[in-house]
């Protein structure tokens, strides 16, 4: 057996082109051979094809991608025959990853960061209904697509409320990328659905201000900061971020998972209502129970039945993989956790509610 090349063919299918190439694998452009079409195949290189661990990455990979199905999540494609070798069949999308965008921009402007990461939210609000929490999200995991809109990828290090029978020991050597790694993954623990609102936190800090949130030193004094201490507030290194959108994003980048949003859709909702967010002051933060108005929680769930996702707030899991569609961090509270930063709360019309963590409810004054 030998590296793949272009111009060879791979179970029938004609290597055209590279499309990337890693430290563990290359990505191929291909060609089907049934029907012509374009697709991408990710081939690990030789040395890693016998790496248990390394192969069990690609089976969660297939296993997860192949049955997910949303517009924002690239597709993972079954082999039509069996397989001569490891390797994934992805749809091709075209476009460039949003680490390009930013290698080429270094921070974007103020609404484009709004606009992807609300897209990002709301492929996550799907991924965590299906009782998937990605766990290695980064701008090099998100292709942005011509027409405006984004794909996410790479599965690898997922977790699956399907696919409990794969251990979490067995993946446990890698477990995301420093720079969007959150706390709770740095410790060891598995993560939730919240793990991934960090990393979303994470991506938008960098894409408003163009840096990491941690990003002054090593992978290992990173990793040590976001344990230990709070990021830069983003106003300090570009004054013109709204105050409430700065308070969103340190939202997202709590230490502590329960003081982070509830869910990807209540941060894409504040998000997409962050200019009536307004920095409060200086204190402690609501409990979770009280972070929404009896008049806010209908509200909100009117509208997630409306979108066809059922919240659930008061019910019980309806099953296994509702852990992460509820937003449940596996963690506990952490007690060196910050509470020292602004608070937030924010009015909508018709009505007004807190976001969650720092946020907290409040009514609009009548006139």
């Amino acid at each position: 057996m030998r590296e793949i090349a272009p111009g060879q063919t791979l179970d029938g299918y004609e290597v055209l082109d590279v499309i990337a190439r890693s430290g563990m694998a290359t990505v191929f452009k291909a060609r089907d051979p049934d029907d012509g079409r374009i697709v991408v195949l990710k081939v690990p290189h030789l040395q890693f094809e016998a790496d248990i661990v390394f192969h069990k990455r690609f089976l969660r990979e297939e296993e997860i991608g192949s049955r997910l199905d949303h517009p924002s999540i690239v597709r993972v494609l079954r082999p039509k025959t069996e397989k001569s070798r490891v390797y994934l069949i992805e749809e091709f999308v075209e476009g460039e990853s949003l680490r390009g965008r930013l290698g080429r921009e270094g921070r974007l402007p103020i609404a484009a960061a709004v606009q992807l990461a609300r897209q990002i939210a709301e492929a996550l609000e799907y991924l965590h209904r299906e009782g998937v929490v990605h766990r290695d999200l980064k701008p090099e995991n998100v292709i942005l697509t011509p027409s405006g809109g984004i794909k996410i990828m790479d599965f690898g290090i997922a977790f699956d409320a399907a696919l409990r029978k794969m251990t979490w020991s067995g993946l446990s050597q890698t477990t995301g990328t420093p720079d969007y790694m959150a706390p709770e993954q740095v410790e060891g623990q598995r993560g939730s659905s919240r793990t991934d609102l960090y990393s979303l936190g994470a991506m938008l800090y960098e894409m408003l201000t163009g840096q990491v949130p941690f990003g002054d030193g090593n992978a290992l004094a990173s990793m040590k900061a976001k344990v230990v201490r709070d990021p830069e507030p983003p106003r300090n290194l570009r004054p013109e971020i709204p105050p409430g959108l700065e308070a969103i994003v340190l939202l997202a980048l709590e230490r502590d998972p329960e003081r982070r949003p509830d869910s990807a859709f209540e941060l894409r909702e504040m998000l997409a209502h962050f200019d009536s967010v307004v920095p409060e002051r200086l204190g402690t933060h609501a409990p979770a129970a009280e972070r929404f108005t009896p008049r806010a929680q209908r509200f909100l769930a009117v509208g997630a039945l409306i979108a066809g996702v059922t919240r659930g707030r008061r019910a019980p899991p309806r099953s296994p993989r509702s852990t992460a569609e509820y937003g449940r961090g596996t963690a506990g509270p952490d007690p060196r956790a910050s509470s020292g930063r602004r608070r937030a709360r924010w009015r909508t019309q018709p009505l007004s509610w807190a976001g969650g963590g720092r946020a907290r409810a409040m009514s609009r004054p009548r006139r």
